[in-house]
């Protein structure tokens, strides 16, 4: 694994690592005083065996409410999948107070803060990377990682310290990376939704593949 430049998992709420992003939040506090605002923490037990890596928060989603893909369609999708799965319990209501827990699985993204347009730069995505880091070093028992996205697919490879040309991003793509196996999945977002690039089902697939290798 690639060397972390900083020992923690998690930036602090006023993280000034990302110029352009901590104006977008100074922004983003002044309008909704009552959202959450800030870095937005990993969410699940670090003993889990399963980690996956998001792009960033949304606007209307983890960046209101505090914990990754919650309040927004993506979360829909997703914790829908991990209920069916087994690697959640309980009933998502879309808030984080709805009792939701997670179980043998993690969720966080590759870049902790939302960015304008939903879209981290290069910049951004390379300072961030180093809680990510952190954050895997501190999962003793990881196993799988599932990527949404090519972004958060080839951060995963920088932060394991492994060449992009040596696990090209194709969904439902699976690389062996040393102790871990990366599993790549196309984002569920909207938009990949609604067009068809990711239907419901190609989602579980990646998750049922995931459950049964696992429970090998």
């Amino acid at each position: 694994m690639a060397n972390a430049i900083s020992s923690s998992t998690q930036p602090d709420r006023n993280c000034p690592l990302c110029p352009r992003l901590v104006e977008f939040r100074a922004e983003a506090r002044e309008l909704h005083p009552d959202w959450f605002n800030s870095p937005v923490p990993a969410f699940g037990d670090a003993k889990a065996r399963l980690l996956i890596v998001g792009l960033a928060p949304g606007m209307q989603g983890a960046n209101r409410t505090g914990r990754p893909f919650t309040g927004d369609y993506a979360g829909d999708l997703l914790y829908a999948t991990l209920l069916e799965y087994g690697f959640a319990k309980g009933v998502y209501q879309a808030r984080p107070d709805d009792g939701l827990k997670l179980v043998d699985c993690r969720i966080g993204n590759a870049v902790h803060c939302v960015p304008p347009q939903n879209k981290p730069l290069p910049v951004e995505i390379n300072t961030c990377r180093q809680f990510l880091i952190a954050g895997m070093a501190g999962m003793p028992n990881l196993r799988a990682i599932v990527a949404l996205g090519r972004i958060a697919h080839d951060s995963t490879l920088k932060a394991l310290g492994i060449r992009n040309a040596a696990a090209p991003f194709a969904h439902g793509a699976v690389h062996e990376a040393g102790r871990f196996r990366l599993y790549d999945t196309y984002h569920c977002s909207r938009y990949n939704t609604n067009t068809r690039v990711l239907t419901p089902e190609m989602f579980r697939k990646v998750f049922a593949t995931v459950r049964a290798d696992l429970d090998s």
